[in-house]
């Protein structure tokens, strides 16, 4: 996958986020499986940030950056602020 891939898939992700936000502000909240989707989302928008920023330290450092791979979600989502 390359970076452009990436922020194509970024791209499609926060139209789909602003959407469900913008239905909750619209509808007065969301509906069970539109509050899943919208977690859904945002966890998959962490992991394409998160994939990346690794694809960009591994060119930085003269590495491969096509062997960055996805991590897991409760990976991504265990980050410290």
């Amino acid at each position: 996958m390359a970076d452009r891939d990436i922020f194509e898939n970024i791209d499609g992700l926060v139209s789909e986020e602003r959407d469900l936000r913008d239905r909750s502000v619209a509808n007065m909240g969301l509906s069970t499986e539109e509050k899943a989707r919208l977690r859904a989302v945002e966890v998959q928008l962490d992991q394409c940030w998160d994939l990346l920023r690794r694809r960009r330290a591994l060119s930085e450092y003269g590495e491969d950056p096509s062997t960055a791979r996805v991590r897991p979600a409760d990976e991504v989502e265990g980050y410290q602020s």
